[in-house]
């Protein structure tokens, strides 16, 4: 219940920002909304307490709450739908347990937490984040564990050192994220592309690609892949890591959700292979507050040197008091009471954005992905471009993400949209699909 209020002030600022309550507004009463939220008077009570403190909402004495603002009727702002934005749920984000980490963080470590620390992170979160992992099937000593700034910091430092197999060119796969895209053009790094699909890719020619160029390693997000949102099975993770074996490749395995994956017998491609030739990194971005730029990779130990070394050179070290605040978040057992909620809210969301795919797209378009309500793509049919559609959504107040610039330039495709779910309400999905449905039969006749 402690959070409960909270959650009530957000709905209400989300029934503001939408127009459904405008300036002037009487808010339900104390009892409708207790009835409707499932919670005592007082928590309501509570809720419109510190919303006056705030003065967005103010009391008149027997006749209840209202929105503050002029009694002039404001003309209502449209209704916007964003599958643009893939950060977690800002409603979700455990903002105030976060901040009782943090003060008992700087209680228990005093000026430790203000002090130059090792580059490879802080030793009492390192030994939490090995236990941590074990859930994910992830079994790694706190010595080759490495606090990063964010996941996307190991993979721009690993993509520039040298890797014990002496090779250089990065196999990777498209699309993928726009960052490791940057990471590697902004070096003029080679580059092969490996093309994902809705059965994800063809390992096949995977096997022909580490045969015959010379691959230092394969970088690849093992589950809920961003932008596709597809997820490997097992057999196919398996698969991979003995083709690695076999032509000397490494694997750099992205497992930055792999914290909301349902399914309990999936395994990380690192379980195939815990010796180092699977380097597996994890974020804390998208499932916690992004704002942190916390992450972590295991490294194997012929690369711990390099790395600390390249690691000191970009930021020293990871910021510690949010390091501190990690490690008590993780062994309090905050984190898996957050993220058993996060779990069941993004399957949900998930199926809801599947079903709504399967109604109102047209014979034409495809799509990938949507277990975790994260991320899932679609294909458009014909000659229609990306981001023609994007222009033509954006007067419908939908937003999507033109998927061009998440392909290496040798292998763009121009005709695919990426979509997140995880800001939109649920209610709203099948409105804004709709929309998209619409819009490409809309665009489909002009082209005809």
């Amino acid at each position: 219940m402690g959070n409960k209020y909270e959650e009530i002030m957000n709905e209400i600022q989300s029934r503001m920002d939408d127009g459904r309550i405008q300036a002037g507004d009487k808010l339900p009463s104390v009892r409708s909304f207790a009835k409707e939220f499932n919670c005592s008077i007082n928590t309501i009570m509570k809720a419109y307490s510190e919303l006056e403190k705030t003065h967005r909402i103010y009391s008149i004495p027997k006749s209840g709450y209202f929105l503050v603002g002029s009694d002039t009727p404001k003309k209502t702002q449209p209704v916007v739908i964003d599958f643009s934005s893939a950060g977690p749920d800002k409603h979700k984000m455990p903002y105030r347990d976060y901040q009782h980490c943090m003060n008992q963080a700087i209680e228990l470590y005093k000026e430790e937490m203000f002090q130059y620390s090792e580059p490879l992170g802080l030793p009492s979160l390192r030994i939490q984040l090995s236990k941590q992992l074990q859930e994910l099937q992830v079994f790694a000593p706190p010595e080759r564990i490495c606090v990063v700034s964010g996941s996307q910091q190991a993979l721009d430092l690993l993509v520039s050192l040298p890797f014990p197999n002496r090779k250089e060119e990065i196999c990777v796969e498209q699309p993928t994220h726009f960052s490791f895209i940057d990471s590697i053009t902004s070096r003029g790094l080679n580059a092969v592309g490996i093309e994902m699909g809705q059965n994800g890719i063809d390992l096949d020619y995977l096997e022909k690609v580490f045969k015959e160029r010379s691959i230092k390693f394969f970088y690849t997000v093992s589950r809920f892949q961003n932008p596709t949102g597809y997820s490997y099975t097992n057999q196919e993770k398996r698969k991979m890591v003995e083709l690695a074996q076999k032509y000397d490749v490494y694997i750099i395995e992205d497992d930055y959700m792999g914290d909301l994956d349902t399914k309990r017998k999936a395994d990380p491609m690192f379980t195939y292979d815990p010796s180092g030739r699977v380097i597996y990194t994890k974020s804390f971005s998208k499932v916690l507050l992004p704002g942190l730029r916390l992450g972590l990779a295991v490294l194997p130990k012929a690369l711990l040197k390099d790395f600390t070394r390249a690691k000191f050179a970009a930021d020293v070290h990871t910021p510690v008091l949010t390091q501190g605040a990690l490690e008590i978040y993780l062994s309090s057992g905050m984190y898996k009471a957050h993220i058993q909620k996060l779990r069941r809210q993004y399957k949900k969301k998930g199926t809801i954005l599947k079903e709504a795919y399967l109604e109102h797209l047209p014979a034409g378009a495809s799509f990938t992905g949507g277990d975790s309500g994260f991320y899932s793509t679609v294909e458009l049919p014909g000659r229609m471009k990306a981001k023609q559609l994007v222009e033509h959504l954006k007067k419908k107040n939908v937003l999507v993400q033109d998927a061009t610039l998440m392909y290496l330039p040798e292998y763009q495709k121009e005709n695919r949209i990426r979509l997140s779910v995880s800001q939109v309400e649920d209610r709203k999905i099948p409105v804004g699909v709709r929309k998209i449905g619409d819009g490409i039969r809309e665009l489909a006749f002009s082209f005809s």
